[in-house]
């Protein structure tokens, strides 16, 4: 015999379904393809074998030897492939069943994330909650690529038309900088005193996000001066004590980088930051997502505003 290793499940499915009919046609309707398609992929099969699996003349279609010693091994093999492919399914339905949420900063914001998880437990307790930690290299904590199923993420999102969003939280824009800074001493900022101080960027990859955390739309043109650029809090409070820049910083995560040397202060004249739960425009439809949206919006009610 020739080489038979690489004979396709299709294959062995086409010439089962040939051998039950003994009919070319009928067999052809039953798995929903053309009869000379079916046709072709015997003679391919025989080929392959180098065997004649059928007899085809007037009287019609009859297994030859070879086909009828075929037979019980190539259903054999149906049968077990079609149980590999129920625990395929299987896997899949658990997946299904898992929802991971993507965020670059734990949100805190008065335990947020316990009372969302407790709400969505309540609503699917057959679902798992994974949390997934991104950089903040990527402004969408994962839902751009897929890692993320849902995702807290600062408004505006880069591509903004793929997602929707409900807002948990919007908090004013505060100012970080060294407690060394000339302009510590004040209580409150004008950012007009801030405009040609060197701030710390995100990285180019965030897009609109760089631009918002850079305040650009209040600069009336000016572009900043980017003294570093930062991808974590670690690297941003390093950044501020080292004195390479200042950079505005959301309330709720002002105490993640308040430590030693650090301090922050209310700024005049921008607008306030928003916090959002996001998820694939497509997506929005899962039983899953639909449910932690849901949660999400019982848990900030106050807070909560749907995205256009």
């Amino acid at each position: 015999m020739a080489m038979t290793t690489d004979v396709h499940v299709r294959d062995l499915r086409y010439f089962v379904a040939v051998a039950e009919e003994l009919h070319f046609t009928r067999a052809a309707e039953k798995l929903y393809v053309s009869q000379p398609a079916l046709s072709k992929q015997i003679r391919a099969l025989e080929r392959q074998l180098g065997a004649e699996l059928f007899r085809r003349d007037r009287r019609g279609v009859a297994l030859t030897a070879a086909g009828a010693a075929l037979l019980p091994y190539a259903e054999r093999v149906l049968a077990v492939w079609a149980e590999g492919a129920a625990a395929l399914a299987e896997v899949g339905a658990a997946e299904r069943s898992t929802l991971v949420v993507g965020m670059s900063t734990s949100p805190g914001r008065g335990g947020l994330l316990p009372a969302i998880r407790s709400r969505f437990t309540a609503a699917r307790p057959e679902a798992n909650v994974r949390l997934r930690q991104v950089s903040w290299e990527d402004p969408t904590a994962g839902l751009a690529d897929g890692a993320a199923d849902v995702a807290f993420v600062w408004l505006p999102l880069p591509d903004a038309e793929r997602y929707d969003w409900t807002v948990v939280a919007e908090e004013p824009r505060l100012v970080a900088l060294p407690d060394t800074h000339p302009l510590a001493a004040r209580a409150e900022i004008d950012f007009a005193d801030l405009v040609d101080e060197p701030f710390l960027a995100l990285p180019p990859d965030a897009g609109p996000l760089r631009d918002h955390w850079l305040a650009l739309d209040e600069r009336g043109g000016q572009l900043p001066r980017i003294g570093a650029e930062i991808a974590s809090t670690e690297e941003t409070y390093e950044a501020l004590v080292a004195g390479l820049g200042i950079c505005l910083v959301a309330t709720g995560n002002a105490h993640l980088i308040t430590l030693g040397g650090v301090i922050t202060r209310p700024v005049h004249g921008i607008s306030p930051s928003r916090y959002a739960l996001a998820w694939r425009r497509e997506d929005g439809v899962r039983p899953l997502v639909r449910a932690y949206a849901e949660a999400c919006r019982l848990v900030a009610p106050m807070r909560s505003a749907d995205s256009p």
